[in-house]
């Protein structure tokens, strides 16, 4: 089966490249042990050596912790002009009370002090566990020594920094040629479990060095956003953390119009695309990548309803799980998700084999469904006969691993 993370890469006229979240031209990054984890990485900073144009996505939980209300207002007050991002893993600073507002703004001002810039011009992000006073003096300490170490070649170091309960890296960079000029976009992400944005402990900042005004980043990562980061789930939980920042330092040359913006944003959703589907690839105890499509819905927001209702189903993800061809749960899923539509013209694949179809199995296909369940990449498809519009969702499995992360996360 053609792997599904390449598909949509071939088809633009974006090219992958290597260097991450410092690609793009102006970026340095650090990764750092600050002593917030018991070992390992633990502190990131993003610098642009120019002013940069930004603009963020954030968690709808009501319950937002502290990084999230102050990169906010930090946007606001400096009107999207950014020149630094933190990042800490091992502590969310959420549920933390005023003492956790001050906490942020004292590693905001520490950080804005040693680059010699404004603090609203920095932006913070935390992820770990909820409720623990963040270690200030550790923060402190470690945004020091992570801003001596700031270099062009420091994504690695700062994707591994922010990782929690995450296995691997989630980087992914791109380059296009936008009117006669090169322009890079290169981003970062974080997460594995309690995933569910509502834009999970999802984190994710996104470089690039085309120029544009806060006002026109704002509206195209809302929009690439809803086609991307909010199309996967791991386990249907909305963290109080989750964030998406993308900044803009115009170090190409080429500026954001309305003829580049359709090939900028092209460039910007794979970005997010493969950082989304990284993932739910790297899901908690994830054992299978699933990629599920529904096609042929009224609306993109009926069809994104459908393929979330079905990657959120626990009956559905522990048969995957189990590589058991159980395909009454999806059709029960697609029943309940809410969205109208008439069985007897809806149709189901799974890996293009034909499952179910005219409001039965296709019994011959079984053999060759069940095969398909062996697979590691498992692809659903879902036409639902109600219109044109189309959405992709991408989820995993759930496995024994995934209760034993989450049993003893804390412990």
């Amino acid at each position: 089966m053609t792997p599904i993370r390449n598909r949509a890469l071939r088809k633009t006229s974006w090219r992958r490249i290597p260097g991450g979240v410092t690609a793009a031209r102006g970026y340095l990054a650090a990764g750092v042990a600050a002593g917030i984890k018991k070992k390992g990485l633990d502190l990131a900073v993003l610098f642009s050596s120019q002013p940069a144009s930004a603009a963020g996505v954030f968690t709808l939980n009501r319950v937002q912790a502290a990084p999230v209300v102050l990169s906010k207002e930090n946007l606001k007050a400096s009107r999207g002009r950014i020149r630094a991002v933190v990042i800490n893993s091992g502590c969310a600073n959420a549920c933390t009370g005023k003492q956790g507002m001050r906490d942020a703004a004292i590693t905001v001002s520490h950080l804005a002090s040693l680059l010699e810039i404004d603090p609203p011009q920095v932006l913070v992000g935390s992820t770990g566990v909820i409720g623990a006073p963040l270690p200030v003096r550790k923060m402190l300490s470690g945004i020091s020594t992570a801003v001596a170490a700031l270099n062009s070649k420091g994504g690695t170091a700062a994707v591994r920094a922010i990782m929690t309960t995450d296995t691997r890296e989630k980087t992914f960079a791109a380059e296009g040629q936008i009117a006669g000029r090169r322009v890079r976009i290169g981003g970062m992400a974080k997460g594995s479990g309690m995933i569910h944005p509502n834009m999970a402990t999802m984190i994710s900042v996104i470089t690039t060095d085309i120029q544009a005004t806060p006002a026109e980043l704002n509206r195209i990562l809302h929009s690439v956003v809803e086609r991307t980061f909010n199309c996967v789930t791991v386990d249907g939980d909305t963290s109080t953390n989750d964030m998406v920042l993308l900044l803009a330092n115009g170090t190409s040359g080429c500026r954001l119009d309305a003829r580049s913006r359709t090939q900028f944003e092209q460039g910007l959703e794979e970005v997010c695309r493969q950082l989304a589907m990284a993932i739910a690839r790297d899901g908690e105890g994830a054992t299978k990548f699933v990629e599920i499509r529904v096609r042929e819905a009224a609306s993109f927001e009926n069809a994104r309803r459908v393929a979330m209702t079905i990657a959120n189903s626990p009956l559905v993800k522990t048969a995957i799980c189990g590589e058991e061809f159980n395909w009454g749960r999806i059709i029960c899923a697609i029943g309940y998700s809410g969205v109208h539509f008439d069985p007897e013209k809806m149709a189901m694949s799974l890996n293009g084999v034909p499952a179910f179809r005219n409001g039965a199995p296709v019994a011959s296909a079984r053999g060759r469904a069940e095969k398909a369940m062996k697979s590691h990449d498992i692809s659903i498809e879902i036409r639902l006969g109600t219109g044109k519009a189309e959405a992709k969702v991408w989820t995993c499995d759930f496995s024994h691993g995934y209760v034993d992360i989450n049993a003893s996360y804390i412990s």
